[in-house]
């Protein structure tokens, strides 16, 4: 379904609607649901946060949802036939759960390998981006269930992110950050988000940007939404292009944005504009009277355990073998006796970042659990972490804690008033902080109680503790142990909603030993809802820990050393302060490979990490934060059951610091793009530096051989062109390639990269055999953006077309000509064929 096949009678939109009750439509009408109007056939319009799984509109561990692979591991697959069927599972999903619009996915591209929310986004190069992001629209919109793109546009940074204000030149704009926007707008997306930054002194929810080019030249029809909060002022995000502040009801708008009408402050034309848009919005989702049509391919996408072998295919395609020394990988398990897996993100599986990103789902399988799965009995595997890295707390889990009340497993929860009378009550399966359902009234809500008994399988000092903010309180078989105030250290929504302040006390305990547990939380305006009881077992020295893991190592016929960050270390709402792998886990690489000379190294990381041990390690895999299924799908990469299909989606840099490593921290309220059109890979060609490793390598189970390339000689001005490339699968398994084109223009009279990013396609062979790879270029690839003529210009000459299997890595060359200088009105975004107006 397009953009502009869903046409709405003028006559719903003002038939029997006053200023007041158009106002209040597009003023929001709670926190993840629009406003109904009974009068016009219209339900609400109900959202859930993405892009991994759908939440739902409660934060609630008794909603389970799949959990998909990351947007960089589904990016890492350069696969979009394979990410729009995630995206049809994503639709299963939220119609399971009578969501009608996923606010996903994230477009934002990796600037810096510093920013927080890099996980969330796929790519660096806005033609991935653009290419993948259309594909995962297609099949969630497949689905009946509107896409989001988001946070359009400017929102690389987590630092400030409310407030900062990105300065970005209109090429750049042009050429880089709005282009896979521009893609999703192509694609037919339904809705678009403004973001909370500023955009060259404009608040994007204000921003000129929405009505230009969005809304005018692209031909965007859908709804823009504001980021939850987003929505600051009446006027001047009234008359723009914002269409729906969120959450609801809005103070600033509502009312006050009727008043405003009627004034002559906001012109009438802009409210009906905005109204019009969200009924459109709700015809094509199915909240006006109608049922949202579902595409013959997304209505056989069934949600739950069905599509639980999809993902694990998908977490294999995104994992990137970086190095394969000797050919280690796949490993024999014929040849295994012994196998040690060893790390802090073996056993406990990391499969997502933090913040809204993240869901609930029922079942994980970790590194340490696919790998035992895979291998035959008789096989003896042993797991040792080695280093411990959490930062947080953990909560209390039903394995170890009984609900007083009925002796389940879990935790009791009360709701009290300032008097003490019991508002509601529940019963949890854990500790975890929870949100209430909406319809129970909390209006009273004075404190919260959490009780439990837990019973300690291991002897010695347990720390245990309340998470949120205020006046919290513990109590251990009726003794105070924790008696404390937590002040916020951020005005951050996602910090108030997922990472708030923690205090802890410690108790000593014996093995078996039973105690009860009863946490308080004194509730106050504006500290938000979340409140969990956690505890943290006793553990032993970190040198006992480090020692054992090396040790077991030792005595293995091959070791897995999954290593990398988790949700408290990459999540929205802060940027990383270092790349570095936390909690010792470089030291315990290298010990373990120096003491097993068969060691491959798992990489568990939403964005890139330090590896100065990448010489050490024979085989080192990224996996990603990859999802529910994770440790099924690394298990069948490193048995040899699945290549792993992956290349990198963005240059991964060997230290923290250089020309091309960029940083997040605004310079008083400014984040200035001073790289203009060099961003990731561009950058490290521009400073003739050598990363890590470049945007686009993997290496599969294959070896290739590149032969020959073949382009048309001469192109008019506005055209695209179909490179053919002719290669050899010369190793001994049947492999995938990823193909990649990249154009240069030595001596433009034009800035540009030194090259850039101008096509791809994947190719399959068996070993021996020679294939051809077809690689369309799109026109808009060889156009630029004149900011004096404001258009897209095709510059005559020469353009260098460079074919090869990564950034870095390009054996073919040709040369194709623009025959001459000229418009280049027929250029689609990057990854589009011609496109009227483009």
């Amino acid at each position: 379904m397009t953009a502009i096949d869903t046409p709405l009678p003028r006559r719903a939109v003002a038939d029997g609607l006053d200023t007041a009750r158009k106002a209040r439509l597009v003023s929001g009408g709670g926190t993840f649901r629009t406003s109904g109007e009974p009068a016009l056939g219209l339900r609400p319009v109900v959202t859930s946060d993405g892009p991994i799984g759908v939440r739902g509109e409660c934060w609630d561990e008794t909603d389970t949802a799949l959990a998909l692979p990351s947007p960089t591991a589904m990016a890492a697959s350069w696969d979009e036939e394979l990410v729009e069927r995630l995206g049809a599972v994503l639709a299963a999903e939220a119609r399971r759960k009578g969501v009608d619009m996923l606010l996903a996915p994230t477009l934002n591209l990796h600037r810096s390998p510093f920013a927080g929310r890099n996980f969330e986004c796929f790519a660096e190069d806005p033609l991935l981006t653009g290419r993948i992001g259309a594909a995962y629209i297609r099949g969630l919109q497949g689905g009946g269930v509107a896409a989001t793109a988001k946070h359009y546009v400017g929102n690389e940074s987590e630092t400030e992110r409310l407030t900062l204000d990105a300065a970005i030149d209109e090429r750049t704009l042009r050429e880089v950050y709005l282009a896979p926007f521009e893609a999703a707008v192509r694609a037919g997306v339904w809705a678009v988000m403004s973001a909370y930054n500023g955009v060259n002194g404009r608040a994007m929810s204000e921003s000129p940007l929405l009505d230009e080019p969005l809304k005018g030249e692209w031909g965007f029809d859908g709804v823009v939404v504001s980021d939850w909060g987003a929505v600051r002022s009446t006027e001047a995000a009234g008359a723009a292009g914002v269409d729906l502040a969120m959450p609801g009801p809005n103070e600033r708008w509502g009312e006050r944005l009727a008043e405003a009408v009627r004034a002559g402050r906001v012109p009438e034309a802009a409210l009906d504009d905005k109204v019009r848009r969200l009924l459109r919005l709700a015809r094509r989702v199915g909240a006006l009277g109608e049922a949202a049509p579902v595409s013959a391919s997304a209505a056989g996408g069934a949600p739950g355990e069905d599509a639980r072998p999809l993902l694990r295919r998908a977490a294999a395609a995104g994992a990137v073998l970086l190095e394969n020394r000797g050919g280690l990988l796949p490993l024999d398990p014929a040849r295994l006796r012994r196998i040690a897996v060893i790390g802090p993100n073996a056993a406990a599986a990391r499969i997502q970042g933090g913040g809204s990103a993240s869901v609930y789902p029922a079942s994980v399988v970790s590194p340490l659990d696919g790998i035992r799965a895979a291998l035959p009995d008789g096989v003896e595997v042993r797991h040792a972490a080695g280093v411990r890295t959490s930062v947080r707390p953990q909560p209390v889990g039903p394995a170890d804690c009984r609900n007083p009340v009925t002796g389940a497993p879990g935790v009791h929860v009360r709701f009290l008033d300032a008097g003490g009378t019991v508002l509601h009550h529940e019963d949890r399966p854990s500790g975890r902080s929870f949100e209430i359902d909406e319809t129970v009234d909390l209006s009273a809500l004075h404190s919260v109680e959490l009780r439990t008994v837990l019973r300690a399988p291991a002897a010695g000092r347990w720390r245990f503790g309340v998470v949120g903010l205020g006046a919290v309180s513990l109590r251990a078989d009726g003794r105070t142990v924790l008696d404390a105030y937590a002040e916020p250290e951020s005005d951050d929504p996602t910090y108030l909603h997922v990472a708030p302040a923690f205090r802890q006390a410690g108790v000593e305990l014996a093995q078996g030993q039973e105690v009860e547990l009863l946490a308080r939380r004194i509730v106050e305006p504006g500290h938000g809802k979340v409140v969990a009881l956690t505890a943290d077992a006793p553990a032993g020295t970190p040198e006992e820990e480090f020692a054992a893991a090396v040790a077991l190592a030792r005595g293995a016929d091959a070791v897995v050393v999954v290593v990398g960050t988790s949700e408290q270390h990459e999540s929205e709402g802060f940027d990383r302060g270092t790349l570095e792998l936390p909690g010792g886990q470089d030291a315990l690489v290298s010990a373990v490979a120096a003491a097993n000379p068969a060691t491959v190294v798992v990489v568990n990381s939403g964005g890139p990490v330090l590896m100065p041990w990448c010489g050490e390690a024979r085989a080192v895999l990224l996996g990603w934060f990859p999802g529910q299924e994770g440790g099924d799908g690394l298990a069948d990469v490193l048995f040899g059951r699945a290549e792993p299909g992956g290349r990198l989606p963005a240059t991964w840099p060997a230290t923290g610091h250089g020309p091309a490593v960029l940083g997040t921290r605004p310079l008083d309220g400014v984040l200035a793009y001073r790289e203009g059109l060099d961003i990731g890979h561009r950058g490290w060609l521009r400073a003739g530096a050598e990363p890590a490793y470049w945007f686009g390598h993997g290496l599969g189970y294959g070896s290739w051989e590149y032969l020959a390339v073949e382009v048309p000689r001469r192109i008019a001005p506005g055209a695209g062109f179909t490179v053919r490339a002719v290669l050899r699968n010369t190793g001994r398994r049947s492999s995938r390639e990823v193909v990649q084109v990249y154009l240069a223009r030595p001596g433009s009279a034009v800035a540009r990269p030194v090259r850039w990013l101008a096509g791809f396609a994947a190719v399959r062979a068996e070993p021996g055999q020679r294939v051809e790879a077809r690689i369309e270029v799109a026109p808009r690839a060889l156009a630029h953006w004149s900011v004096g003529e404001r258009r897209w210009l095709a510059e005559k000459g020469v353009f260098t077309v460079l074919v090869g299997p990564s950034c870095g890595d390009v054996p073919l060359a040709a040369a194709v000509e623009v025959a001459q200088a000229g418009p280049a009105l027929s250029a689609g975004p990057p990854g589009e064929g011609p496109v009227a107006g483009g």
